[in-house]
This record gives C-alpha cells, structure tokens and sequence, in this order.
C-alpha cells in the first residue's frame, strides 16, 4: 500500500485531498497541528494516521517525518499544503506578519521536504505543492501570502530539476479561492487567517472539487496544475497579457470591501 504525507490535512483541502487518495486505496499520514480537528481525521478510516506536529518548530518536524517513514514501507507522495494568509495593505502591516507566513508556508514545507527526501527517492516518488494564484502573479492585500508562495514555487521548481536523475517527479497546484473557512476572516487576529476565509475572494471552488482536479493534474504529469476557472484564467492572462491581469485583479479584489 502506498503511503501519502500531507502537511495540514486535518481539514479543508488537506482532508479533501486525504478522503480522495484513501478512497484509491491509499494510507494517509496527516501532520497538523494537535486539538480536535487532528484527532477527528481517525474518523477517516483505519488508514488514516494522525502526526501532531507544528512546521514551524524544525525538533517537531524532524521527529514526525522520522516516526512516518519509520512506520511505513514507503513514502510515495508528499503533499505541501500547510498553509495561512495575510489579508493587508503592506504599508499597515508589522514586519512579524511576514516572518509568520513564511515560517509556516515556506520554511514548513522545506523542512519537512530535506527530512523526507531520501524517503521519496527511494520509492522514486511525487512531491505535490499546493501554492496559489498569489504564487504566479500578484494579489492585492496579500504581499506576504504572496511573496511566501512564490517563494514556495521558486524552491520546488528548482527541487524538480534536481530530483528528477532519482526518478522524483514534483508537481505545483495553483488553486484560486477555495471554500476552505468561510465565514472566519473576521477572527483573523493583525491580518494573519487561515486560507479560504476571506470576503473578498472571488468564485470559490468546493474543496473537493479542487482535490480532484489536483490529483487528476498529478496523474497525468502536469508539472503546473492551476485548479479551476479563475486559476486557469490567471494563468494565461498573466504569462501573456500581465497589465491586464493587474487590472482585472485590481477591479475584482483591490476595490471590494473587506
């Protein structure tokens, strides 16, 4: 049986994404912080396992990853998809915002892709990061969010090349606005939320669906799968036509209220 990691899969697209591969018959180590949402992923199936873990402490990572690979046959797919936004003007934003977002969206995906590198080489396996929209092109509000997920994409696009003589494939998903947390943002606490919690987001997909299409793009090969509409949207319009995503984005997001 194959084994997936999934970094924050304890709920919304993470335990989208964990139903959809233990429904093909695959078991799935899910890291996430511990609390309920944790322990509820045991309701999954007997081949859901739990691994409380905080990505930004490297001692926690480096034990989590170590207990995984220590209890399973293989690990052939890690899915980076631990993540949280920051809804904000820049020049009203403290500087620690910034430190927050890449400590968990950039720095806990490295973290845990150096302890189970030699782990996916080995069953020459699939490295799956979720990034965003915000990763290929810019987003209003968002610079930090923004800057972590390029950050994210620049560092696996390179991992690709580098992996690939081990037979590792690396894939990057593009979601837009998915459904994850609606209603939340107003318990954001300086601009910091969790993803899909935003009122200004625009035609939000259902996490399922965004699963499917991820892992659909992952099966045939893609290396870059924007996932849905508005993503598949941005995609080109930004590599073809980039003023005019800016003005596009601007009139969709800069000018709605928050």
């Amino acid at each position: 049986m194959k084994t997936a990691v999934i970094t924050g899969g304890a709920g919304g697209l993470g335990r989208a994404l964990a139903r959809a591969l233990l429904a093909e018959g695959w078991h799935v180590a899910i890291l996430d912080l511990p609390g309920d949402e944790l322990e509820a992923v045991r309701d999954l199936g007997a081949e859901a396992s739990a691994w409380p873990c905080d990505l930004t402490d490297e001692n926690a990572v480096r034990a989590a990853c170590a207990g995984i690979v220590a209890s399973r046959p293989s690990v052939d797919l890690v899915i980076y998809n631990a993540g949280i936004t920051q809804i904000g003007i820049f020049a009203e934003m403290e500087m620690s915002a910034h430190r927050t977002v890449f400590a968990v969206n950039y720095f806990g995906a490295v973290h845990v892709a150096a302890e189970l590198l030699q782990a996916v080489r080995q069953s020459r396996g699939t490295h799956l990061a979720i990034s965003s929209v915000a990763g290929f092109a810019p987003l209003h509000s968002r610079s930090a969010y923004s800057a972590s997920k390029h950050a994210l994409e620049g560092f696996f696009r390179t991992l690709a090349s580098e992996e690939r003589p081990f037979g590792v494939s690396v894939h990057i998903a593009a979601p837009s606005f998915v459904a994850t947390n609606p209603g939340n943002a107003q318990e954001r606490k300086g601009g910091i939320a969790r993803p899909g919690s935003a009122s200004d987001g625009i035609d939000y997909m259902e996490p399922d669906a965004a699963a499917r299409i991820i892992l659909d793009g992952v099966r045939r090969g893609r290396a870059m799968i924007p996932v849905g509409r508005v993503a598949r949207l941005a995609w080109w319009i930004n590599r073809f036509a980039p003023a005019l995503y800016v003005r596009l984005m601007e009139r969709n997001i800069a000018d709605t209220p928050r």
